[in-house]
């Protein structure tokens, strides 16, 4: 499909999803978080993966939530739509991993929290910059909360302040930090070591491995996603983000 904005293709045992959406910088839309739900349970079901890649086109890997829509909207199927991902995500049976070539924002950094394995481009920036639109990166604590540094965690959410792959290594975040002209290699080493793996012992450990999370994720989602949805349809998010679309025109 020439409209569709999430990619997907298997090769070598890796089953490779692509953020496509290049209007608005892979922002979180409707349509972009319904297609990579698909996207991933397809690559769940595809005998010929063992692994599943995720990745963006750009120099953008996500915007976070597509503030157009989130503006105009106040239900909660939007971070329904978020707390779904993370938990595909999570809950697959064959280990995720996930390229960051550049910018990811607030939302975007659910997806990277997600992962099972995060390869960054060390000059990749980060930022949870909810807190400057009245909001709160709700749902998305789901995953980011538990890879984090309590401090770490602390300091990035009230800030809101940008900080680098390298830094993002260090806080737990991602899993390994490299310069960008080594990123593709490493990412297709991993790949190529994670697929020796047996699935029987790749889908245990993966079970091994997402207990707590899951439990998490089935505990709060419904109490985050309530919260997302009343944070965004407070006038004074709604004032904040109507500012900031402003000013991108």
């Amino acid at each position: 499909m020439s409209d569709e904005l999430v990619h997907y293709a298997v090769a070598d045992d890796v089953a490779t999803i692509t953020l496509d959406s290049p209007h608005n910088r892979n922002a979180l839309s409707g349509q972009l978080v319904r297609e990579l739900g698909e996207r991933l349970e397809q690559a769940e079901s595809d005998p010929a993966a063992k692994v599943v890649l995720v990745r963006a086109e750009g120099t953008v890997f996500c915007s976070g939530a597509d503030l157009s829509e989130a503006s105009a909207a106040g239900s909660e199927d939007a971070p329904r739509g978020i707390v779904r991902l993370q938990r595909l995500m999570v809950g697959s049976t064959k280990p995720v991993v996930l390229r960051l070539q550049g910018a990811v924002r607030a939302g975007g950094i659910g997806l990277v929290a997600a992962a099972d394995v995060v390869v960054a481009n060390e000059d990749a920036t980060f930022a949870l910059t909810e807190v400057k639109l009245g909001l709160a990166p709700a749902v998305i604590s789901l995953t980011v909360l538990p890879r984090l540094t309590s401090r770490a965690a602390a300091y990035t959410f009230l800030t809101g302040e940008t900080f680098t792959g390298t830094e993002a290594e260090r806080m737990g975040l991602v899993t390994r930090a490299v310069p960008a002209a080594e990123l593709d290699a490493e990412v297709a080493r991993v790949c190529a070591s994670l697929a020796t793996g047996a699935v029987q012992g790749l889908r245990e450990t993966k079970a091994l491995l997402a207990h707590d999370l899951l439990e998490r994720i089935d505990r709060l989602g419904d109490d985050v996603a309530a919260q997302s949805a009343r944070l965004f349809g407070s006038a004074e998010a709604r004032e904040a983000m109507t500012a900031f679309l402003s000013r991108k025109k």
